[in-house]
């Protein structure tokens, strides 16, 4: 399982999608509409969200309780 994570993060990253995650961080704003912007102007796609949203929840269900936010 941490093989295939680190996998999908890697493919996250050689298509842009880590570097845009962390423009829309460097920004600050509503997180929320930042990524619908992003969405809307195809610099992502919302396969590439869901996709992310997925890999996210099981990092969060990886984490202890005390950890998460």
């Amino acid at each position: 399982m941490a093989s295939d994570l680190f996998n999908s993060m890697n493919q996250f990253n050689s298509n842009g999608f880590i570097q845009s995650l962390n423009e829309l961080k460097s920004k600050g704003g509503d997180p929320n509409q930042m990524i619908q912007e992003m969405l809307n102007s195809g610099r992502i796609s919302q396969t590439q969200l869901n996709a992310a949203t997925n890999k996210a929840q099981q990092i969060m269900r990886m984490l202890p309780t005390s950890a998460r936010r």
